[in-house]
């Protein structure tokens, strides 16, 4: 009898003609082994699969053709295999997570089980049923790697919307400038002229000139419009908390970090981060601001994976940074890398013939918010209005205005209530003794103030409320003398 007739009548004693061809007919790869663990039946599914014809698998040892690796190469002990344990112990078992290899070397997952063969209560040898499930960890790597995708894309807009919800919050969501004095058309120039490069840009300016509506045009005239502008008030926040909102933080990175949160440099990538009062930052975080401006990476606290990101970085702040520098407060590095190009936003009061135009402004967003219907100021109003220094600038206008529209009940707004704290206050150790002083001593600080414009709009004789020729016939009489040409 030849080695290759003993399988074959192995194979017919131990399955039946009948049940052959059903073996042979199925999708799934059958083999059939024997107590000593060499092949007695193999079906023609499993010689498509694997690659090994029938004839050169029967009475050998299968393990050392398709089973002798892992799946990372590393060598598959025979006394390991799930198969070669079943015809020890006669327990069925189902494996999900393994690989055969082909007879080309190459290796595909399968599922498969074994199954104990006995006849007369007596174990004969082991069944095992694979199939190919390639197309199958391959869709699931595939919605393994869309839902991953899908997690981070959420997260992301879930912490872009809690931040940009909080942003908007007290927005009008118009960002244009309002004015055409010649230094804000300056100051426009300037914006223009740096807006599509990346080049960080310090704005500087006293408090309330609008130093974070400068930023957000800057960011509405850039490339990168369509993506966010991120905000972070540096003063609003201590500096231990500072940090965690700048980099983010890794769940238990500090007591109460329950989970993981990008910090406001991740949410801007692509975009626009813009650093409020700068000049409130730790020497500490200054040193990290320092390192993601130089290599535009950083790590979240409590981790150790660098994140590369792509922000234009944009700086406010109303302190004097060099003498911040000076005093020992602020990094002379990072001041030079900060004011690659400085942009000046000039106090209200260096500006007052823009008042019009910025009360019409504000108004307009007033009527918005308020769900009024107020067509303007009063003439006496605005004359109030631009005789004021407004050392709170323009966010003190905003304020003055929206508490007279909220006390208003018709279409034109009286100014009932100004400040007194008026820059007329520094000359009150003059001491004026007449009416006549007096007079000559208010006209005489308006037209200071206005550069010595009598006529216009924006003229000292509009904001006293008297003629241009009754103004120069009063600052004759008084002996007002003009500092420059007047109009």
């Amino acid at each position: 009898m030849t080695p290759a007739s003993e399988p074959k009548q192995a194979l017919d004693k131990h399955f039946l003609p009948e049940n052959q061809l059903l073996l042979n007919s199925v999708g799934e790869g059958i083999y059939g082994f024997d107590l000593n663990g060499n092949a007695v039946f193999i079906n023609p599914a499993a010689e498509r699969m694997t690659g090994w014809k029938n004839e050169e698998l029967l009475g050998k040892n299968i393990h050392n053709c398709h089973h002798h690796s892992h799946a990372d190469g590393s060598h598959y002990p025979q006394e390991d295999c799930p198969i070669y344990n079943t015809l020890k112990d006669g327990i069925t078992r189902e494996i999900t997570h393994d690989v055969f290899w082909r007879k080309d070397g190459s290796s595909f997952p399968v599922h498969y089980s074994s199954t104990p063969v006995y006849r007369d209560n007596k174990l004969i040898g082991v069944v095992a049923i694979f199939r190919d499930i390639s197309i199958q960890k391959q869709t699931e790597q595939s919605l393994r790697q869309a839902l991953a995708q899908v997690q981070a894309l959420s997260e992301r807009l879930a912490s872009e919307n809690h931040y940009l919800q909080a942003e908007l919050a007290d927005k009008t969501g118009d960002v244009d400038i309002s004015g055409n004095s010649a230094v804000i058309r300056h100051m426009i120039q300037q914006l223009h002229m740096v807006a599509n490069t990346d080049s960080t840009v310090l704005i500087c300016g006293e408090n309330g000139t609008g130093k974070e509506l400068v930023a957000r045009n800057l960011h509405q005239l850039s490339r990168r419009k369509d993506k966010p502008m991120i905000s972070v008030n540096c003063a609003a926040f201590s500096a231990s908390l500072l940090e965690s909102e700048l980099f983010g933080h890794e769940k238990g990175a500090f007591t109460g970090a329950t989970s993981r949160r990008k910090g406001r440099f991740e949410l801007a990538h692509q975009g626009t981060l813009f650093l409020d009062e700068v000049a409130e930052l730790s020497l500490e975080a200054q040193s990290k601001l320092l390192r993601v401006i130089q290599e535009q990476s950083f790590e979240r606290l409590g981790g150790s994976e660098t994140i590369q990101v792509d922000i234009r970085l944009v700086a406010a702040s109303h302190h004097d940074l060099l003498k911040r520098v000076e005093q020992g407060l602020f990094r002379m590095d990072l001041y030079y890398r900060l004011n690659v190009f400085p942009i000046q936003v000039p106090p209200l009061r260096s500006r007052l013939d823009d008042i019009p135009e910025l009360v019409g402004h504000i108004l307009h967003n007033l009527n918005r918010k308020l769900g009024k219907k107020i067509l303007g100021v009063s003439q006496k109003g605005l004359q109030q209005l631009m005789a004021y220094t407004w050392p709170g600038n323009v966010r003190e206008l905003q304020n003055i205005l929206e508490r007279e529209a909220i006390l208003s009940q018709g279409e034109i707004l009286h100014i009932h209530t100004m400040p007194t704290g008026n820059v007329t206050a520094s000359h009150s150790h003059l001491q004026p003794q007449t009416l006549a002083e007096a007079e000559a001593l208010h006209i005489e600080q308006t037209l200071k103030r206005l550069n010595w414009r009598i006529s216009g709009p924006a003229g000292a004789a509009n904001v006293l409320g008297v003629p241009p020729s009754t103004l120069r016939s009063r600052m004759k009489r008084l002996g007002i003398q003009r500092l420059s040409n007047s109009n």
